[in-house]
């Protein structure tokens, strides 16, 4: 079996952990419109992977990796005692990454390790917090993500093809008040959504009303935080349907 890679970062709502409960691709080309940490994508790393999102951060973050080489993540260095990752003579790209690193699943990435990250230590954990372990991760799957592309924009700006569209946008439920990028209109990537050639995975929390929604699944990204109730929709490809 191959084997995945990342997660990359630890991202708030992020769907690693979970992706395997999702339906498995049908096409060659995955599309995420709304990629955050792109976890369903980096399950399945040996495909054509098309990322977009309007964060400028996010996007850096993608450009960053997918075109960075092993010794590009291994130079990056620690954050020294007491400093911020602006103390890190490295691109803005890498200083974000950091910064992801620092909290343990956030929208932005922070300045300085949070008291979880430094609780935990780098011996502790395999996630916690920037260090060895992490640059070591990351370095070991970066190569494989090389052939991926990422579109800063929105979703609208995703090519039209047909393939595995994974769409994941930011909560339309309270919970998605912490993301500084929202859909103008859920309305609309409903509509949006239903066009998409190929098949389609969507999902959100429950209480979200932009598609009719075909199951229910508890998700618990890992063992600090609690349940989330998400919904998915899911339209499979059928060549004489969907082309």
């Amino acid at each position: 079996m191959i084997r995945p890679v990342g997660p990359f970062w630890r991202y708030y709502g992020g769907k690693w952990r979970a992706a395997p409960r999702y339906p498995a691709p049908q096409l060659e080309t995955i599309v995420e419109p709304f990629a955050g940490a792109a976890g369903y994508a980096c399950r399945y790393p040996w495909r054509k992977v098309i990322l977009i999102d309007r964060s400028p951060i996010i996007a850096g973050i993608w450009r960053f990796l997918i075109g960075s080489k092993p010794e590009d993540i291994l130079a990056i260095p620690d954050i020294p005692e007491g400093g911020t990752v602006d103390d890190l003579n490295v691109c803005q790209e890498a200083r974000w990454l950091t910064g992801f690193w620092c909290n343990n699943g956030t929208t932005q990435p922070s300045k300085s390790p949070s008291q979880w990250s430094r609780d935990l230590g780098q011996e502790a954990h395999n996630w916690s917090g920037w260090g060895w372990k992490s640059r070591e991760r990351i370095a070991r799957d970066v190569l494989r993500i090389g052939h991926w592309q990422v579109i800063e924009g929105d979703y609208t700006d995703a090519p039209d093809v047909k393939a595995t569209w994974f769409i994941d946008p930011p909560y339309q439920t309270k919970a998605g008040r912490h993301y500084k990028e929202q859909p103008d209109d859920f309305a609309a990537l409903g509509e949006w959504t239903k066009r998409r050639k190929g098949q389609v995975i969507a999902c959100d929390q429950q209480g979200a009303s932009w598609l009719p929604w075909s199951s229910e699944i508890s998700l618990k990204a890992n063992a600090a935080t609690g349940t989330s109730e998400e919904v998915i929709y899911h339209r499979s490809w059928q060549p004489s349907l969907f082309g």
